[in-house]
This record gives structure tokens, C-alpha cells and sequence, in this order.
């Protein structure tokens, strides 16, 4: 309940009570219905605007009339990744989750290759599983219209602070940060968040010890030592493998002007295209690996980090333009996979080739370089 004493107020997601509020403000905002229109009406959308607008929040006031509660969106949402599903992925499978408790909360580190679907296909297997989806941690810097900060506090979303610049401002945010994760645990409520800030456009997918720094700063506050207080947080490793990343040229791209310029700028709108991009683009089979807890004994960040990586490595599903990229030799090399990808580095500028083919190289050479973990079971998950 929101109360004027809660301290996470500006961070957490919304609350049953908030719901139903929440949801009318994003059908009254404008921007909001303008970008649905514009996405699903695009030629209709312009002089017809101002007939088709009080049409869709009608429709849509009726549509989400009966959504009271947070489990209410989620059940809408899972509605959506259904339908996603049947349409942009071959087939979505998980491992290691029949190891999970269902009466524990998890803290999930995951490596990071798409903004919107990595943290939602995680709540997907979750759900087919009748496991509680996870809270969301998300950076502010995707949140700069009200209609988004909305929608991903209606979603199980918290913000993370990462415009916070000041030293003071800066210490001030990643300790409510880690005091509001701890928080969540306790409350039963697992939580996913990325490995790293940013997605990893390489495909190297390494743990930020500045994370682990971060989640901490609670434990620290509580003059507990590092250890104890990180196994009690439950931290799982996650990997999520894309057979094809809708994105994947894009990245490249990004990468080679960096390399060349120094910098890249992006468009004002380009985050929530790259969202839909990642939505709604062919994802082929997805695979989504569930780690073990991680064990500790006298580590530091950095040693807990590598041992996040060694599993995020070693459960990361490798696929024939994996193999291709890093020049291995597979079984599953057949000559149609071989053409897709040679069709997939034709689609990238000359100079961004080298990234398109470090992006799927990389967690070959990472696998090859890492101890195997042990084994566990891969079962397949349908839309059906």
C-alpha cells in the first residue's frame, strides 16, 4: 500500500492499489496512444488521427477494464508472450529450472542481449512452470516518456538510477538500489537484473563486479561479511541464447561507428525501436538456462563475478551460426545453415562484418575456455 513514508516509492513498481490508476494515465497520455497507432495504423494514423484516437481508448478502456491487480498484468502480459512466441521463435526451451524452490526468492544474474525479451522470457518459463515471475530491474535512461516509466511499473519493473551523475547522488541511489533488492528477497520476490549495464553487443557476456559491489552496500550497512551476506541473496546465474538475434546488424553497426568515430549517437527514439526490433524480429530457437545458487568462500566481487560468468558460459546454448562464426567444426553445420548465415553477414556494412561474427563467436570461445558445470536436463516449452 503507498503509504507517504515509503522510502521506495520513486523505484518500485506499483502496487495492487495502484494498478488500476496507472493504467487509466496511460490511456489518457497521448504520446502513448499516438505510438500505438502509429505502430499498428501507421498510413491511417495521420490526418484520420483525431478520428481513430477516442476509438482506441475506448477500446482499450474496455479491454483492460477488468485488469485490478499486478498478477492482472501479468496475465495479460503472458497473453501477449504467447502470441509473440507463436510468432518470432521457432521454439523457446529451459533447463535447470526444475532445481528452483518455489517457496525461495532468487536473485537472477543474467547475461544481457535484448532490453525488453531477456527479462521476459525468464518471466515466461517462470510462468508455464506456475513459478512467480521475477521484479525487473530496469535503467532509467528507457524510461523518458511517462507512458514508459508507467507500463514498466505496471510490468514488476524498478528503476535503476543510472543518470545519476554526482558522487553523493550517485552513493545515495545504488544504496536505496541495494536495500530495495534485499527488500524484495525478503518479501519473497525474485528479481532479475543484467550482468553488466547495457546489453553485450560482443556477445561477451561478462559480470560487472560493480554489480555484485552494489548488491553489498545493504550487506555492508548490516557490518555483515561479504560471504554470508551474497549467499543469502540466492544469486542464480541465467543464460539466455538467441539461435538469431533481431538486432544482431544493428549492433555490428553501432560497434564499427564506435570503432571509427570514437562514438555513436543515437536517434531520439532509437531505444524503443530497438525494443519492438527485439520483439517482434524471428528469434529462431531460444533457449533459457538456469544456473545453480552461487557458492562463496572468501571471495571478492571480482572472484564471484567469474564464477557468475563460468556458468552463464557454460549453460550458454550454442547454435550453428555459433559454431560457423567461430570456424568449429558440428554436426549441426548443415549447408542451410551455412547459407543463412552467409545471408546474415550480407545484410551488415562491410566494416561491421568482423563484429557480426565476433557477436556469434564469442560464447564458443568463452565455452571452450571455462570448466564445465554439471549438466542439467533441457525440456521444451511451447506457446501452446
Amino acid at each position: 500500500m503507498q503509504t507517504v513514508n515509503d522510502p521506495y516509492q520513486e523505484i518500485r513498481p506499483y502496487h495492487d492499489d495502484e494498478v488500476p490508476s496507472a493504467i487509466q494515465r496511460l490511456i489518457q497520455d497521448d504520446e502513448f496512444i499516438n505510438a500505438i497507432l502509429s505502430y499498428r495504423y501507421p498510413h491511417a494514423s495521420g490526418p484520420l488521427g483525431w478520428l481513430l484516437k477516442p476509438a482506441l481508448k475506448l477500446y482499450l478502456t474496455k479491454k483492460w477494464n477488468n485488469i485490478k491487480t499486478v498478477q492482472d498484468v501479468q496475465l495479460h502480459v503472458a497473453s501477449y508472450m504467447r502470441k509473440m512466441i507463436k510468432t518470432t521463435c521457432d521454439k523457446v526451451t529451459v533447463s535447470g529450472i526444475e532445481k528452483l524452490d518455489p517457496n525461495k526468492a532468487y536473485l537472477f544474474v543474467s547475461n544481457h542481449r535484448d532490453i525488453a525479451m531477456d527479462p521476459a522470457l525468464v518471466n515466461w518459463c517462470l510462468h508455464q512452470q506456475g513459478l512467480d515471475t521475477v521484479r525487473i530491474a530496469i535503467g532509467d535512461n528507457l524510461l523518458r516518456k511517462p507512458c514508459a516509466t508507467e507500463l514498466m511499473k505496471l510490468n514488476k519493473s524498478f528503476i535503476v538510477k543510472r543518470s545519476a551523475k554526482a558522487p553523493r547522488e550517485m552513493m545515495k541511489s545504488l544504496s536505496q538500489l541495494s536495500s530495495y533488492l534485499r527488500l524484495s528477497l525478503d518479501e519473497g520476490q525474485s528479481i532479475w537484473i543484467a550482468q553488466r549495464e547495457g546489453r553485450a553487443k560482443t556477445g561477451q557476456d561478462v559480470t560487472d563486479p560493480a554489480i555484485l559491489k552494489m548488491f553489498f552496500m545493504e550487506g555492508r550497512k548490516r557490518k555483515q561479511a561479504f560471504d554470508a551476506y551474497m549467499e543469502a541473496l540466492n544469486v542464480v546465474p541465467v543464460a539466455i541464447s538467441y539461435q538469431n538475434d533481431p538486432c544482431d546488424v544493428d549492433k555490428a553497426t553501432e560497434l564499427d561507428a564506435v570503432n571509427r568515430l570514437g562514438a555513436y549517437e543515437k536517434s531520439e527514439f532509437e531505444d524503443i525501436q530497438t525494443i519492438v526490433k527485439g520483439i517482434v524480429g524471428d528469434k529462431r530457437h531460444v533457449h533459457v538456462a538456469f544456473g545453480e545458487p552461487v557458492t562463496l568462500s572468501q571471495d571478492s566481487p571480482e572472484s564471484m563475478a567469474a564464477k557468475i560468468d563460468a556458468q552463464i558460459h557454460q549453460l550458454y546454448r550454442l547454435y550453428p551460426a555459433n559454431y560457423i562464426a567461430a570456424g568449429v567444426e558440428h554436426d549441426s553445420v548443415t549447408p542451410a545453415e551455412q547459407r543463412l548465415y552467409e545471408q546474415k553477414l550480407a545484410q551488415a556494412p562491410d566494416a561491421a562484418r568482423d563484429y557480426l561474427r565476433q557477436m556469434y563467436a564469442n560464447p564458443v570461445l568463452n565455452q571452450s575456455k571455462t570448466v564445465p558445470t554439471s549438466n542439467t536436463p533441457t525440456s521444451g516449452l511451447t506457446a501452446e
